[in-house]
């Protein structure tokens, strides 16, 4: 697994991070997992990853802002966004942001594996 991309998951949520840390893992990619966008930023793991998975909606520095630094600083790491929140507004910024999916909660498996395979592959 050395080798393999890195994908980071920024969520608030325990049991999210833990189980989407789990299916990535379960399919060979490295995976770090972050509670906070700020906590994403400060890691040693910022320069490294491959794709990110950001939930929407987090105390702090929500995902579209931490969307909104990364481009800003012109990271180009591929953003997969979910979100428990159906907000037509939000996702459009979110895409036209250059998210490569928008995925609402409870999603499949085989849509964030698909969606991780178009970022990997962007």
């Amino acid at each position: 697994m050395a080798n393999s991309p890195l994908i980071s998951v920024v969520d608030d949520d325990d049991s999210v991070r833990e189980s989407l840390g789990g299916l990535i893992r379960s399919v060979g990619f490295a995976v770090k997992v972050f509670a906070s966008a700020e906590e994403f930023l400060n890691s040693d793991h910022l320069r490294n990853t491959h794709c990110l998975i950001l939930d929407v909606r987090m105390p702090g520095m929500n995902g579209l802002e931490l969307q909104r630094q990364l481009a800003a600083s012109d990271r180009k790491i591929p953003v997969i966004f979910i979100t428990a929140h159906g907000d037509e507004e939000v996702r459009s910024r979110a895409l036209n942001g250059g998210a490569v999916d928008y995925l609402l909660k409870p999603f499949s498996e085989e849509a964030l594996l698909n969606a991780i395979d178009a970022a990997l592959k962007s």
